[in-house]
C-alpha cells in the first residue's frame, strides 16, 4: 500500500513538473510566432529577456520563501553580483571569445558562481536566524552590495583588470576601458543577451529546483519548514540543508543578474535596490508561496502589465507598486488568519462539491 502511494505520488509530481516545462516552451514557441509575424510590439520585445530574467529569479526566491519558510529581501543582491560581475567578463573576454552565445555562457557561469559566493557568505553567518531578524540582515545585505558597486571603479587595458573605489586612482593605459563608472554603473555595454538563452535558463533553473525539492534533500528542506524542532529531534542538519536551499537560490539569482544585465547597454546599482527586492517577493506571493507554476505566471504576467496598452494610456501605471503592496498586505492577512483561511477553504470544497455534483449529473 505503502509504495502505491509512493508511486502514486512520484506519477503526480513527474505530471506536474512537466507541464510546467510545456508551458515555458509553448509559450516561447508562441512569442516567437507572433514576432515571425510582426504581431508584438518593440516595447513588448524588449521586455521577453527581463521576462525570462524575473521568472527566474521568482522561482529562485520561492525555494528560499516558499519552500525553505524563510524571508529573504536581498535576493536583488544576488541579482547584482551577477550582473555585474558577468558585465566585467563579458567585456573582457570580448577579444577573446568572439562568439556571442559562447561568451554569454561564460558570464553566465561567473556570475552564477559569484551569486553563489554571496550566498554561501551571507549564509553562514545568518542562516541560524529566524523570521524578521533573517529578513533584516538579508535587507541590509542586498543595500551593502549596491552601494558598495555605486563606489566601484572597474576598467581593463593590456595589464589586466584594475580596480579603484575613486575615479582618480583608476589609472588605464591608452587601450584601457572603463566599465563600471562608480554611481553611472556599467557603460558601454555590448548587448549579447537573447530570448533563447533566457528560455535555456528557465528550462534549467525549473530543472534544479524541481528536482531539488522531490529528492531526500528537498524532503528535509520542506521538514524544516514545517517545524524545524521536529525535523532537528529526527537527526536532520538545520544549518547544512538551509544553507543547500538558500545557496542554490542565490546561484540561480546571481545567472538570471548576468542575463539581465547583458541585455542592456548601461546598468546602475540603484537598479537592484530594496525595490526590486520586494517586487520579486510580490511575485512570489501572488503566485502562491511554493508554487512554481505560479511563480512562472505571475512573474511573466506582471512584468508585461505595465507595457500593456491601456497600462501605458492610464495613470495606473504610477500607483503599480502601491497596488502590489496592497494585494500583498491582503494576501499575507488572510493566509496568517485561520478564520479567514478555513471560510476560503469551505467555500472552495462546496464550489469543488457542487462541480462534481454537476458532473454526475450529465453522466
Amino acid at each position: 500500500m505503502t509504495a502505491m502511494k509512493q508511486a502514486r505520488r512520484l506519477r503526480k509530481t513527474t505530471v506536474n513538473s512537466f507541464i510546467n516545462y510545456a508551458i515555458v516552451i509553448v509559450a516561447f514557441i508562441a512569442v516567437q510566432i507572433l514576432v515571425g509575424q510582426d504581431m508584438i510590439s518593440n516595447s513588448m520585445q524588449s521586455m521577453l529577456v527581463p521576462v525570462c530574467c524575473y521568472i527566474v529569479m521568482a522561482v529562485s526566491l520561492n525555494l528560499t520563501v516558499g519552500i525553505l519558510g524563510e524571508l529573504s529581501l536581498g535576493h536583488a543582491g544576488f541579482m547584482s553580483l551577477g550582473a555585474f560581475s558577468g558585465i566585467i567578463v563579458s567585456t573582457a573576454l570580448k577579444d577573446v571569445v568572439t562568439a556571442d552565445p559562447l561568451r554569454l555562457l561564460i558570464a553566465m557561469l561567473v556570475g552564477a558562481v559569484m551569486g553563489g559566493i554571496g550566498g554561501v557568505i551571507v549564509g553562514l553567518p545568518v542562516l541560524r536566524l529566524r523570521g524578521d531578524y533573517l529578513a533584516i540582515v538579508t535587507l541590509a545585505f542586498g543595500e551593502i552590495i549596491k552601494n558598495v558597486i555605486m563606489v566601484l571603479y572597474v576598467g581593463i587595458d593590456g595589464d589586466g583588470l584594475h580596480m579603484a573605489t575613486k575615479e582618480a586612482n583608476l589609472v588605464l593605459a591608452e587601450d584601457g576601458v572603463a566599465i563600471i563608472k562608480g554611481p553611472m554603473g556599467a557603460v558601454g555595454v555590448t548587448k549579447i543577451s537573447s530570448f533563447t538563452a533566457g528560455l535555456v535558463l528557465i528550462l534549467i533553473t525549473l530543472f534544479v529546483v524541481q528536482n531539488l525539492v522531490d529528492s531526500r534533500a528537498g524532503r528535509a528542506i520542506l521538514s524544516l519548514r514545517d517545524n524545524r524542532i521536529a525535523a532537528e529531534s529526527c537527526g536532520i542538519n538545520v544549518t547544512k540543508y538551509k544553507l543547500m536551499a538558500f545557496v542554490a537560490s542565490a546561484v540561480l539569482a546571481g545567472a538570471a543578474g548576468a542575463l539581465y544585465g547583458l541585455n542592456y547597454s548601461s546598468t546602475v546599482a540603484s537598479k537592484f535596490d530594496f525595490n526590486t527586492s520586494i517586487l520579486v517577493l510580490v511575485y512570489v506571493v501572488l503566485g502562491g508561496l511554493g508554487s512554481i507554476r505560479g511563480s512562472i505566471i505571475a512573474a511573466a504576467v506582471l512584468t508585461l502589465l505595465p507595457e500593456m496598452s491601456f497600462m501605458r494610456s492610464s495613470s495606473l501605471k504610477d500607483y503599480r507598486m502601491l497596488l502590489y503592496a496592497v494585494i500583498l498586505i491582503l494576501v499575507m492577512l488572510v493566509t496568517n488568519n485561520p478564520t479567514l483561511r478555513g471560510v476560503i477553504n469551505m467555500v472552495s470544497k462546496k464550489f469543488k462539491g457542487s462541480k462534481k455534483q454537476e458532473g454526475g449529473a450529465a453522466q
